[in-house]
């Protein structure tokens, strides 16, 4: 199967990226917004396909926060920096440099899926690309990423592990645990709070004691905290890539909220009736990330109107590639159903 990748490998010694302000070439901008409006569309298809019941069980889709994952892939230094999430994680997997069309088929059930059609939508895994999930379990990625941190210092690797989840996961007992854990054994772990508002449908104010300061949850630890804007690319990969570096310096953890919206409900089942259409109008109008960026390219950095348009074209015959892949892919043999599943017989 001919693969189609979307990310664009930084690393540490970058010669754009190494340098003190983290400024980008023109090339390197139109590969962001790339990598965003991939995102943005592939969700799009996935909406589709969910809606005509090819896509089964749960599905989270991550439009309007697609700055995020592909902030984090820019500033993470990719040979050694692993990254971990919730279920809400196509976008992580795309910008991390997995095949998108490996990416779709396991989402759809089919045969040359990237965990070969088992897993679906929540449990996306690559660990090639140092990516490690894509978990259902609320708050799961604080903990499983602070084992993927204490791996890190043991190998000493000079790894620092992203663990991301929302801002409902960080009141779960096991983030702070995994906090109190973390800041004793000096663990090199990046905490961000996806914070888009609504948890699974409860506004952050009625959820979220200290609501307007998630990023003060490691206060008792002595961990510091930071906050930025998701709708910024820019703010998120400079928030970022200081935070890791402040990780390494310090040996510690360290967390960071980063307030997004989502576009759509918790899961394509949530009709999101918790928000008004005028305040879901308002946020796509103003917030929406790849709209910023769009602006941002042809008014700062003087990227015209037909390089982007040649992006928004390439990207849309890429989707056209997949969607071609996939009316000719099959589901997984019968046979195989049991492959890979161990029972004892004892």
């Amino acid at each position: 199967m001919n693969t189609i990748n979307i990310s664009y490998s930084s690393r540490s010694s970058d010669p754009v990226l190494g340098h003190e302000d983290w400024s980008f070439s023109a090339s390197q901008l139109l590969k962001i917004f790339f990598s965003m409006l991939f995102i943005r569309r592939f969700e799009e298809r996935c909406a589709d396909f969910y809606a005509q019941g090819r896509i089964r069980g749960f599905c989270h889709l991550c439009i309007g926060q697609e700055a995020i994952p592909v902030a984090l892939q820019w500033a993470r230094n990719v040979d050694v920096d692993s990254i971990i999430t919730a279920y809400r994680c196509h976008g992580y997997m795309l910008a991390c440099g997995a095949d998108a069309k490996a990416v779709m088929l396991e989402l759809l059930g089919m045969d040359g899926g990237s965990s070969k059609g088992k897993g679906g939508s929540m449990h996306l895994f690559s660990t090639q690309n140092k990516f490690y999930g894509g978990h259902g379990i609320v708050g799961a990625s604080s903990a499983l990423g602070t084992g993927l941190a204490f791996a890190h210092k043991y190998r000493q690797d000079g790894g620092v592990c992203i663990a991301c989840f929302g801002d409902g996961a960080a009141n779960q007992g096991q983030f702070f645990e995994s906090m109190n854990m973390a800041a004793l054994w000096h663990l090199p772990v990046l905490y961000v709070i996806e914070n888009n508002g609504y948890s699974m449908g409860t506004s952050v104010e009625r959820g979220c004691a200290n609501s307007n300061a998630l990023y003060s949850r490691g206060n008792p630890f002595g961990i510091p905290g930071y906050c930025c804007q998701g709708d910024d690319f820019f703010e998120v990969f400079t928030h970022v890539k200081k935070r890791i570096s402040e990780v390494r310096e310090r040996k510690g953890p360290v967390v960071l909220e980063i307030q997004t919206h989502r576009f759509k409900g918790h899961s394509m089942s949530d009709p999101g009736t918790y928000r008004s259409k005028e305040t879901l109008e308002h946020v796509k109008k103003n917030k929406d990330p790849i709209k910023n960026l769009k602006l941002a390219l042809q008014q700062v950095h003087g990227v015209t109107l037909e390089e982007i348009a040649l992006q928004e074209t390439q990207v849309k015959h890429l989707l056209q590639d997949i969607l071609q892949w996939v009316e000719t892919a099959q589901y997984p043999l019968v046979s195989a159903l049991d492959d890979h599943v161990y029972t004892s017989h004892g």
